[in-house]
């Protein structure tokens, strides 16, 4: 039997990847197996050993692109905000609990990640992603660099718990409104 091309082979990797991401997000990584994801990815369970080697594997994987993700918003928000600072630093802030609580970034980063990985792996994952769009933001918008990291550390925090927070109301839009109000109080705290 022939082997697959490169091309195949990574979409292969892509089908398997956004099979996970789905179940993750439905079920959470205790009640899925590979075996799962495999018969919704259309694929053998060797496949999804081949490519991701491991369920933890598997999860890496599908964390670290909603981190990414997640990351590609706060980012597109910033820069759609014009070239103020704090309007740059506001806007991302925002697009980032958007981007958190939406399914299935809230699921698996928030909740399962870092039981999963645990908290030192977890705060990797987002200090390679989002935290260091926090801090360049919060540089950029005047905090003072001895209070830097102290400040991304808690404004990270904040929005995380807010996070979470918003994904137990059962009104989720009220919710929602509610955070981004609390969160613009604490943005004007943060750069004042």
């Amino acid at each position: 039997m022939p082997r697959a091309s490169a091309a195949d082979a990574a979409q292969t990797a892509r089908t398997i990847l956004a099979s996970a991401t789905d179940l993750l997000a439905a079920r959470g990584f205790a009640a899925v197996s590979l075996d799962d994801v495999a018969g919704a990815a259309g694929v053998t369970r060797g496949a999804v050993y081949h490519h991701y080697r491991s369920k933890a594997g598997l999860f890496r994987a599908v964390a670290a692109r909603l981190q990414s993700e997640v990351a590609e918003a706060v980012v597109a928000a910033a820069e759609g905000a014009g070239a103020d600072p704090r309007a740059q630093l506001r806007a991302g802030c925002h697009a980032f609990l958007d981007a958190i609580t939406a399914a299935p970034a809230v699921r698996v980063l928030l909740i399962d990640a870092p039981a999963v990985f645990g908290w030192e792996q977890w705060r990797r994952l987002d200090a390679e992603n989002s935290a260091v769009h926090l801090r360049e933001a919060l540089s950029d918008a005047g905090v003072p660099a001895g209070l830097l990291d102290a400040t991304a550390a808690q404004l990270s925090g904040a929005m995380n718990e807010a996070a979470l927070w918003i994904a137990q109301q059962p009104r989720g839009a009220e919710a929602r409104d509610a955070a981004h109000q609390v969160l613009d109080r604490v943005l004007a705290a943060a750069v004042d």
